[in-house]
Formats: C-alpha cells, sequence, structure tokens
C-alpha cells in the first residue's frame, strides 16, 4: 500500500500560488505552519521550489527535487527527473512524504489514483500572480480540520482535507 501523500499549499481564492518565482504575500503564520509542517519530513519539490526555499535542506528534511539540472545533487538532497522517479525514491524512506509544489508538481500528484491529504492554507483574496494550484474543489475531500486566522494583510484560513479513493470494485 502506498503512502499517504500530503500536499501542502497556500492558495489564493483566485488559486495563486506564484508570482515571478517568489511568493505573492508575507503571511508570517502560514510560513512557520509550511517550516513546522515538513520539518523532518520527505520534501517532493520542483527546481524553482527548492531554489527559492533557502531552509528546504534544513531542519532535518529530506528534499526530492524534480528537475533535469543534476548539478543540485548534494549530500541530503536528491534529484530525480520525473514525479513518478521521486514518489519511487519517497517510498522507500521513512516518514512522511510532502509535496511542496511547484504548479506542475501539484497538477501531477492530483491526478493521482492514491490517497492524499492537503494542508491548505486559502487565503481569502484575488492576487496576481503567474504560477497556480490546479483546481481542487472538485474533487472528493472530507474535511479534516479547519482554522481561520488573520494578519494586518489577509485574512486565511488553514484547511487540512483527505481524499479517500473508492474500493477498486466501485470505480
Amino acid at each position: 500500500m502506498p503512502k499517504l501523500l500530503h500536499l501542502i499549499v497556500a492558495c489564493a481564492e483566485n488559486r495563486v500560488i506564484g508570482r515571478g518565482g517568489k511568493l505573492p504575500w508575507r503571511i508570517p503564520e502560514d510560513f512557520k505552519f509550511f517550516q513546522d509542517e515538513t520539518a523532518g519530513k520527505i520534501c517532493v519539490l520542483g527546481r524553482v521550489c527548492f531554489e527559492t526555499w533557502p531552509r528546504a535542506a534544513q531542519d532535518s528534511r529530506r528534499p526530492i527535487v524534480i528537475t533535469q539540472k543534476r548539478s543540485l545533487a548534494s549530500a541530503g538532497v536528491r534529484v530525480t527527473g520525473s514525479l513518478t522517479e521521486a514518489l519511487t525514491i519517497a517510498e522507500e524512506l521513512p516518514g512522511e512524504i510532502h509535496i511542496c509544489g511547484g504548479q506542475r508538481i501539484y497538477e501531477e500528484t492530483l491526478a493521482l489514483a492514491r490517497p492524499m491529504r492537503l494542508h491548505l492554507t486559502l487565503v481569502h483574496a484575488d492576487v496576481p500572480g503567474d504560477t497556480y494550484f490546479p483546481e481542487w474543489r472538485h474533487l472528493p475531500w472530507r474535511e479534516r480540520s479547519r482554522r481561520e486566522s488573520a494578519d494586518e494583510n489577509y485574512r486565511y484560513t488553514f484547511l487540512a482535507l483527505d481524499r479517500e479513493l473508492p474500493p477498486a470494485g466501485a470505480r
């Protein structure tokens, strides 16, 4: 049985997750949540996410970077050419698998027929951007938890949603 995949993302109501290779907001509470939630975990992510996240290989994280740029491999950082290959490696390691972005990695992950948990910080705003989280609302999610919060710039909701697959004979 494959491990549960944990997707972790902050996105705006219009699904924006990035602009110019960076987050389109600064929300300290969400940043802390992301750092705490991924510490000690296997983190599957794309090259841009890896290069813009200075702490990706810190706090006992085990990053698996999906890229053709093999030079990113170093002590504690694995590099693969595809999500399929990254998940094969991740399945062999102990611990939870967190999918940390970007857009293409999220799209490919959500298309998989396997159980997953979405750790979503939904920012209650429409923001300009050039990178998007795939539409998730049509998928069969079950809400595990919800917590509302805000800072001086944004209101946002921390959600944990589970997607369970129907039994094999029910598809």
